[in-house]
């Protein structure tokens, strides 16, 4: 049976944490005297209120999970933390409807960026602080921020790790996960410091600074300004977030080698890696020609808007700094592409992940060869390490699961008088945790209030789902994993 005391009793000393957070806003708040304090006072007693509601219900527990617990916990703790989250709106007055309040939170926990909000830039600076926290603890994963800070809670902190962890491979720091857990956050706050320290030398006030900084690292892309990053006109910021965009496109443990370990040889021999840098090159090099001759750009700018929007849609952090509604449609197809592959596993960002694009790129090698040679063992490998079949047929599966669920999302966007294109790629942008879509209309202009309640609820699961891969969620559903046996 699944042990609902142990789990009610994470959640509650999770909502703990959060409380915590939004008591920094409250801080930002009365800082900056808005109308946003009571809003927070209110969001911070509600949480803790119900921090101690499910402590409550979680009291003599045994701090031992199975690993049908952590698939459970891995999800409430997500949908709980995104209900919670959503009181500040909703107090306040920003948002009056539930499911524009939801839709908004879970985007920001998920790290998707897409939002209701219209005109950001009439909110109050602890609302705006607020939605920048969000996507910044949501990063790493919530459950995993629990195996750092209370590894003794988590009996089964493993289990839960794999339940939220991205990608097929799993690679560690430490034996010890809760000392891996740590060391992955220390390298996550260091890169988020750096970033600050480097948007505040480029000339943004210090709470744009700090905001930019939690959202570009964490691979959201919610901004303080309506026109995201284009607002500041800066190269220097453009390609400032574009080193801390993709640096956080990168395994956390290879970080952690390179900062760290200083050893920067593991990075470039890591398959991964050198396949997200050639994928970000190449794709670079084809936009910045197209608009060098189709748009008449000069270099320098087709360049750095090529590598900004590349950069961006790869990471899945969904910032602009150009209008790509107007953009050449073949680069539509290539930064769609993009959006449904990601970065590196291990990261801060959503999609199907490098590691598998490669895995099946290295399968589909093996097939054409295998038409040459039907008898030949041919396995896949990722530098010296050989692939397990298991692995492959999972990879497979995902394939097959993340296709069939950006099919239904995209029949029922259309179903409801959307066009194809933004259908299919508001399916794939919600699924890959980037956050805009793709169309003339698209881009930092667009509007998801103008979405029907029940799309917005579709949205904001399908979003959970891309974050915690689709499977951690879907196994819920399923009658044997219920069945006792």
């Amino acid at each position: 049976m699944v042990n609902f005391r142990l789990i009610s009793k994470i959640i509650g000393s999770l909502l703990f944490v959060e409380a915590f957070f939004m008591a920094w806003c409250l801080i930002m708040a009365l800082a900056y005297h808005e109308d946003d304090v009571v809003a927070f006072l209110m969001s911070t007693l509600v949480t803790l209120a119900g921090g101690l509601l499910f402590l409550f219900f979680g009291r003599s527990s045994r701090n031992s999970l199975s690993r049908r617990d952590a698939y459970v916990v891995v999800t409430a703790v997500w949908v709980v933390f995104s209900l919670f989250g959503m009181f500040p709106y909703l107090i306040h007055g920003t948002i009056t409807n539930l499911a524009d309040a939801y839709f908004e939170t879970i985007s920001g926990f998920t790290t998707t960026g897409a939002s209701i909000l219209d005109d950001v830039e009439r909110l109050p600076h602890g609302m705006l602080f607020w939605r920048s926290l969000t996507q910044w603890i949501g990063g790493l994963g919530i459950v995993f921020f629990t195996i750092a800070i209370l590894p003794s809670l988590v009996g089964g902190n493993v289990k839960v790790f794999a339940a939220e962890a991205t990608g097929p491979m799993r690679s560690k720091i430490h034996p010890k996960l809760s000392t891996n857990a740590k060391w992955i956050w220390s390298v996550y706050l260091l890169l988020t410091v750096a970033c600050g320290l480097a948007f505040l030398g480029a000339g943004m006030s210090w709470f744009d600074a700090i905001n930019y900084s939690m959202t570009t690292t964490a691979t959201g892309g919610f901004s303080t300004h309506n026109d995201s990053t284009a607002f500041f006109h800066s190269g220097l910021i453009d390609y400032i977030t574009v080193l801390f965009m993709f640096l956080s496109g990168i395994n956390f443990t290879l970080l952690y080698m390179s900062v760290i370990k200083f050893r920067w040889g593991a990075v470039f021999k890591n398959p991964e890696f050198r396949f997200y840098l050639a994928t970000v090159l190449s794709t670079t090099t084809l936009i910045g020609l197209l608009l060098y001759f189709r748009l008449d750009y000069d270099w320098e700018h087709s360049l750095r808007a090529a590598l900004f929007q590349v950069v961006a849609f790869i990471t899945t952090t969904g910032v602009f700094n150009d209008n790509v509604g107007l953009w050449p449609h073949l680069t539509w197809i290539v930064l769609a592409g993009l959006m449904f592959l990601g970065a590196c596993a291990g990261s801060t960002t959503g999609g199907f992940k490098s590691i598998r694009g490669l895995m099946l790129l290295k399968v589909l090698g093996n097939e054409f060869r295998h038409i040459l040679h039907p008898n030949a063992v041919l396995p896949v490998r990722l530098g010296d390490q050989s692939v397990p079949q298991g692995k492959l047929v999972s990879l497979l599966a995902f394939f097959t699961l993340c296709m069939l669920m950006v099919g239904i999302t995209t029949a029922v966007m259309v179903a409801t008088g959307v066009d194809l294109i933004n259908s299919v790629t508001i399916a794939l942008s919600s699924m890959s945790n980037v956050g805009p879509s793709l169309s003339t209309d698209i881009g930092p202009q667009m509007s998801w209030s103008q979405f029907p309640d029940y799309i917005k609820w579709l949205l904001s699961l399908l979003m959970l789902m891309g974050r915690l891969e689709i499977m951690t969620v879907l196994v819920l559903f399923t009658r044997s994993f219920w069945n006792e046996n």
